[in-house]
């Protein structure tokens, strides 16, 4: 059985990080796209979470303020940088992300914190719909030995139906083209359909996806044989992906995938031990606080491949033990994305 195997747990050895922990906003990094401008106004958005946190109401009032005059300075910008056949859209969607920031600055001025939170997620939302539209054709090419792999050349947003309630994740084709491709493949199948739960190292995974029999993975119909699937990790300063290496190999001992392990909800790929290529269908859910495992430092990140994440549901989430089951995943979004192997 594949699993992530022995890890060393000198946890209170970690040095201190200050990581994204957000899973929207994970998702919003990992794009492939280059838009100075918009992206600044998303980090300086999200950026007014200590000054929340801390109850600075004066200088959320002036962040709000100068994140306003930011977006009136480089809207412009913003615009021509995309798709003639996307401006229309785009504009209307500046022109929301204009009145939620009026209103974020409103509600900093009153020290309202429950609606400066819902019009950040809301402008949030806007930036992300946004930088959607920047995605061009798919960055990189996938190396020929893998062309028997299904893969994923974008997003998809999945449905996990569990026998205490449902959770949705988006699986970022994006970063890791094979292991979505696989999952998303595997689900549409049917193949998760009614098994068990796993729990493993110490309660933080969640583990799934061993089939039912004495088959270890998922056989394909074709070969008759195991279908395995390459470790496949990427970092921000490669434009694609390592295969079947992990961080240590590759003396990357403090980088930080673009899909890093930084949240509870990560969906991460699982391999045995003695192999970091024979993954097959397992699949777990990082449950451990990231305070204490930061991504770029904990021990998962560079030797296991994170490959989306849960957005909604988290409360059910904390209430998936070994006890509990998959019903079933289905694909709500992006199937189209999906393309075949060979």
């Amino acid at each position: 059985m594949t699993s992530l195997g022995t890890i060393d747990k000198a946890w209170a050895g970690l040095p201190p990080g200050n990581a994204v922990t957000d899973p929207a906003a994970l998702l919003r990094d990992a794009l492939p796209i280059n838009q100075p401008d918009l992206q600044d106004l998303q980090h300086e958005l999200e950026g007014t979470s200590d000054d929340v946190r801390a109850k600075r109401w004066k200088a959320l009032a002036k962040s709000t303020r100068r994140i306003q005059g930011l977006l009136g300075r480089k809207r412009a910008n913003i615009l021509n940088s995309l798709p003639d056949k996307e401006q229309s859209e785009a504009s209307t969607l500046l022109d929301q992300l204009d009145t939620y920031i009026e209103t974020l600055a409103s509600a900093a001025e009153r020290e309202d914190r429950d609606e400066f939170l819902n019009s950040r997620r809301s402008a949030l939302a806007c930036i992300g719909n946004i930088e959607a539209m920047l995605v061009g054709e798919f960055p990189f090419d996938i190396p020929s030995e893998f062309a028997n792999l299904p893969r994923l050349l974008g997003r998809a947003t999945v449905q996990i139906t569990t026998n205490k309630g449902d959770l949705v994740a988006i699986v970022d084709g994006y970063n890791a083209p094979i292991t979505g491709g696989v999952f998303v493949d595997l689900a549409k199948q049917g193949f998760y359909d009614d098994l068990p739960f796993i729990r493993a190292e110490d309660f933080y995974i969640l583990q799934t996806g061993d089939p039912k029999g004495p088959d270890e993975g998922f056989v394909d119909p074709k070969t008759k044989q195991v279908r395995t699937v390459p470790l496949e990790i990427r970092i921000p300063e490669e434009k694609v992906p390592f295969y079947n290496q992990t961080f240590e190999d590759l003396g990357l001992f403090k980088a930080t995938p673009v899909l890093p392990f930084a949240t509870k909800g990560t969906l991460g790929w699982a391999h045995s031990d003695s192999a970091l290529n024979d993954g097959s269908s397992q699949f777990f859910l990082f449950l451990f606080e990231p305070e204490l495992t930061p991504a770029g430092l904990n021990l998962i990140d560079g030797r296991y491949a994170a490959f989306g994440y849960v957005v909604d549901g988290f409360d059910v989430l904390e209430e998936l033990t070994a006890s509990d089951k998959v019903l079933k995943i289905r694909v709500l979004e992006g199937e189209n994305y999906l393309k075949p192997h060979g």
